[in-house]
């Protein structure tokens, strides 16, 4: 499993964020809550939808399943002129990532992301970088088929 390196520019995201952990996963809810609503964002500049976790500094160091971060649905936007109500944007920081090609369902990404955690980053030329992790769920996604297709985004940084 080799993935791909890209330099990606900045980019402009609005939808639904909330905290949770992997103990207390509260994915389904939060999706369900932004995929009612995601017609109200008008200016998007993509049909994907964004999956995206913004990790404390000390997460991986220190790896726990009820340790906290902030998780998104979310899309691509234009601009921040016309934000729904009650949703949220967010500025993505562009630089190195490393993308990989997942498919299957979320259920079964574990061993994935061991791999990546585990042995890819520490084998490779880099270190993960503090910038959030995100999965594109474009045309091939399929919430929870074993045929299902997505990108993940991992930031990295040289060592």
């Amino acid at each position: 499993m080799i993935p791909k390196i890209i330099d990606l520019q900045s980019n402009k995201l609005v939808g639904l964020s909330q905290e949770m952990s992997l103990m207390d996963n509260k994915t389904p809810e939060l999706w369900k809550a932004f995929r009612q609503r995601s017609k109200e964002i008008t200016n998007r500049s993509s049909d994907d939808f964004i999956s995206l976790q913004v990790y404390p500094l000390d997460y991986f160091q220190e790896f726990s399943p009820v340790k906290k971060y902030i998780k998104w649905a979310c899309v691509e936007v234009e601009d921040f002129g016309a934000v729904p109500e009650e949703m949220n944007s967010l500025v993505l920081k562009g630089g190195l990532y490393a993308v990989f090609n997942y498919k299957g369902t979320a259920q079964n990404a574990q061993t994935f992301f061991q791999y990546i955690y585990g042995e890819w980053i520490p084998k490779s030329d880099y270190n993960l970088d503090d910038r959030p992790h995100f999965e594109v769920l474009g045309a091939k996604y399929k919430n929870n088929d074993p045929d299902s297709e997505e990108e993940v985004w991992i930031p990295i940084k040289a060592k």
